[in-house]
């Protein structure tokens, strides 16, 4: 039997694990394992990054579109520092992400080159679970285990190993000799369902609601259908946080959108207005849009139950999968005759979209980005996945992109870390390369690692059956542009302008520019049709107005007491829609 190195069992457990490619930063630290995985000609396949940051958002890319665990890799010193950023984005938003950090120290300890306290470094980021590999037989059992704990507690996890350990050999057969833990791979999956007495509990408190909310969290995502009935059997309307947007089709009559700061006027009504709360799968962060304290009564159904009465109070908390539990619910719940409510609501949502058009077709100067982002929802590729960035574009993403069913969006919803779309789009395209990609940039992210990481698709794209990926990127010359609502006359608030459509060319991919309203349309159909990548450059006016909602209208939830007439309350509420600070 041939020995093995150890570089070669990290390999074999990546292949155990399903793992079909990790993402790294080439270094002297990590050339065993970056040899090994090159021999294997393909499965896992190591995909080079511009930079470790952008690495370790492309792991976590790759664990938030294809629900499995990602893998990236760095050496000690400062190129572990920049993995922090992915990691922690797999943590805030729950994703399995295992860091493999290659060592090489030479010197007394403490002072050697590049010398970092990786378990310090790496100890908040992974919930405590920084490794050490030690001895070669010992390995492959740790690498399980990290595996293991990344997909039990949906959170990174790290090993370190030294070089001199990845060039060791493993004799074959091991020998399980005292001391050695042995390991196999395998998810933990699990049922989960509530207690019987905590379904009763909850079932009673939601038929007994008379204006009821649903939240939707990125937890419901495999669990549309359910939530789609009881929305129906208790005549309720649905928002969603920005992680949970995919979740459902947003066409339907009482989907209001998107909760919070980024999202719509109809959302921002609903939990105004609602005396009853049903939380699925969502920790949403901003309250300030939740129901005012002690006016909804709540049922929350979370998997992680650290998570349930962090945000609001729970009156009855749920831990379980989401479509379980909801299936065990609505074989309880008692449906409501009375549609007062969801018609109320499904005026809200009516007006809101009307609005929406309307600040579309608004003048700008040259572009309005809220038209770049309506354009594209009318040509949406039916299947396929959107990576979104942080800045402005997250807010013309949130209210007037709509989502086609069984489209993936994924962002970085929790940490809110600017630079995320385009590493995302790049897992995203790896993952399933016959499915068209969009990211959605601001030109902030762009200049901060887009520019680069589109060499990163220049060396990828011939490879893909079909090689759309369109990054959009709305360019505004504006440094602050999330701030919104003004022009940025100082020269310390602008930006550079970089022809971002002619560096795509540049790198042999296709490149569009548009700074004319008329052209938008005609510029998506050119993008969505190139036989490559495509960057298109939209040149839009920094001072369109962000407008974030009103949160709590406590001026319309007096007027849904039991038994108001529904056209007293419909007129309130469009009163209030059509109020100057909501448009």
């Amino acid at each position: 039997m041939v020995d093995r190195s150890v570089a070669d069992i990290v390999v074999e457990r990546l292949l155990a694990w399903r793992v079909p490619r990790a993402f790294g930063y080439p270094g002297e630290a990590i050339a065993p394992l970056v040899e090994a995985l090159d021999r294997t000609g393909g499965e896992p396949a190591f995909i080079p990054a511009r930079h470790e940051e952008t690495a370790s958002f492309m792991a976590t890319g790759h664990a938030k579109f294809t629900g499995g665990i990602g893998v990236c890799l760095a050496t000690q010193g400062p190129s572990a520092v920049q993995l922090l950023n992915g990691l922690y984005d797999a943590k805030l938003d729950s994703k399995p992400v295992v860091a493999i950090v290659g060592e090489d120290i030479s010197g007394p300890l403490g002072g050697a080159h590049q010398e970092i306290g990786l378990s310090r470094l790496f100890g908040d980021v992974c919930n405590q679970f920084v490794r050490y590999g030690r001895r070669p037989e010992e390995v492959g059992a740790l690498l399980d285990q990290a595996f293991r704990t990344a997909a039990a507690t949906r959170s990174p996890t790290c090993v370190v190993l030294p070089r001199q350990l990845q060039e060791a050999l493993v004799p074959d057969p091991q020998s399980y000799s005292a001391g050695v833990v042995t390991a196999t791979p395998g998810e933990p999956l699990a049922r989960v369902l509530p207690h019987e007495a905590d379904l009763a509990a909850a079932a009673q408190l939601l038929s007994g609601g008379q204006r009821t909310a649903i939240l939707v969290g990125q937890g419901g995502r495999d669990a549309a259908a359910e939530i789609i009935e009881m929305a129906d059997r208790l005549g309720a309307g649905v928002a969603t946080s920005l992680l949970g947007k995919p979740v459902l089709d947003e066409r339907l009559p009482f989907h209001t959108g998107v909760l919070g700061e980024v999202g719509t006027p109809a959302a921002a009504e609903l939990m105004g207005g609602c005396d009853t709360l049903l939380m699925v799968g969502t920790n949403d962060p901003w309250t300030d849009y939740f129901p005012m304290p002690e006016q909804a009564r709540t049922v929350q159904i979370d998997i992680d139950g650290r998570r349930i009465g962090t945000r609001y109070p729970a009156d009855v908390p749920l831990v379980g999968d989401a479509a379980e539990t909801l299936r065990a619910l609505l074989s309880r719940v008692r449906g409501r005759s009375d549609q007062q409510w969801r018609a109320t609501v499904e005026s809200s949502v009516d007006r809101w979209r009307e609005v929406a058009v309307e600040r579309a077709a608004a003048a700008a100067d040259p572009v309005n980005p809220q038209l770049v982002l309506q354009e594209l929802s009318a040509r949406m590729p039916g299947t396929g996945a959107v990576a979104v960035d942080v800045g402005s574009v997250l807010y013309w993403y949130a209210r007037h992109l709509t989502l086609p069913p069984g489209v993936n969006a994924q962002l970085c919803g929790t940490l809110g870390s600017m630079g995320c779309a385009l590493p995302y789009a790049v897992a995203a395209k790896l993952a399933a390369p016959d499915q068209p990609v969009i990211a959605l940039v601001g030109d902030g992210a762009m200049q901060l690692n887009g520019l680069a990481e589109l060499i990163t698709v220049s060396h990828l794209w011939q490879r893909w059956r079909d090689p759309r990926l369109v990054v959009l990127v709305l360019n505004n010359r504006d440094q602050n542009g999330m701030g919104g609502g003004r022009q940025p006359s100082d020269p310390t608030h602008r930006r550079p302008d970089v022809p971002y459509a002619g560096w795509a060319r540049l790198l042999g991919l296709h490149g569009v520019r548009v700074d004319r309203p008329e052209l938008v349309g005609a510029a998506w159909d050119e993008a969505l049709a190139a036989d490559r990548p495509c960057v298109l450059e939209a040149v839009v006016d920094p001072a369109v107005s962000l407008a974030p909602p009103e949160p709590a209208f406590a001026d319309l939830r007096g007027l849904y007491a039991e038994g108001a007439p529904a056209r007293r309350v419909r007129e309130q509420v469009e009163v209030t829609a059509n109020a100057d600070d909501l448009v």
